[in-house]
């Protein structure tokens, strides 16, 4: 197991920057490609473990956990993963984008919010807690980032909406999101309605004649085209004159 000294520390080696056959290489290597930007300097090519990335994104700050980057093993800088990209079928990591972090300037990042206790209308009065808003936008310094925002829920009833003013943050966070956006309430259940049954009679019924009508559009509109509605009249006359 992956101690938490191991976790923020990722490991990575220059590399030159090329086409696709490159990156293909590079992950034959059992390596991703990646690139290094930010605290004005130049962008930097390099490649990574996707162990360590992994490792990196289910922690429990996620993509927003600082670590040391250990460049060809010597050089070491503060980083956090800001993009990166899995393959949609195996679900391997593809690519991730590096950013350099100054410990001393402030960040925008998005934080999870996290639902605490048992929501009022939901014990008493059989409702139903919906989270609206699962994330936040706060801006803090690097340190400070917290890995998710407790929100107290067990005061909600029919008709109270949490806010995110209602989200509890210190001086050191920043909120960026509107102050008025919802983050939970509580809904009723939505309750089947039981029809007539008259309604249900006519409705067991109904449906037969719009499935030949729609049968018979759908060959309409197929190879015949608009020659098919022609040929009944003139069929009708025939039998007609017999």
């Amino acid at each position: 197991m992956a101690t938490a000294t191991e976790q923020n520390i990722l490991e990575a080696q220059a590399r030159e920057a090329g086409s696709k056959n490159h990156a293909r290489r590079v992950r034959r290597d059992g390596k991703i490609p990646a690139v290094l930007y930010g605290a004005d300097k130049d962008s930097l090519p390099v490649s990574v473990d996707p162990r360590q990335v992994s490792r990196i994104l289910h922690s429990e700050a996620g993509h927003n956990t600082i670590f040391d980057l250990a460049l060809n093993g010597g050089e070491r800088t503060k980083a956090m993963i800001v993009d990166w990209q899995y393959e949609p079928i195996k679900g391997k990591l593809l690519h991730i984008d590096l950013k350099r972090i100054a410990m001393d300037k402030a960040l925008r990042v998005s934080v999870p919010i996290l639902l605490k206790g048992e929501a009022a209308g939901v014990k008493t009065e059989g409702g139903i807690l919906e989270q609206i808003l699962r994330e936040v936008e706060v801006e803090c310094l690097p340190g400070d980032i917290p890995s998710h925002i407790d929100a107290e829920v067990s005061h909600l009833v029919f008709g109270t909406v949490l806010r995110v003013s209602d989200l509890p943050h210190g001086e050191k966070l920043k909120f960026l999101t509107d102050a008025n956006h919802p983050v939970a309430h509580v809904v009723s259940v939505k309750e089947e309605v039981v029809a007539a049954p008259e309604v249900v009679a006519a409705e067991a019924v109904a449906p037969a004649e719009p499935e030949v009508i729609k049968k018979g559009k759908q060959e309409v509109e197929g190879e015949e085209g608009a020659e098919a509605p022609a040929e009944k009249p003139e069929k009708a006359e025939k039998k007609e004159k017999k």
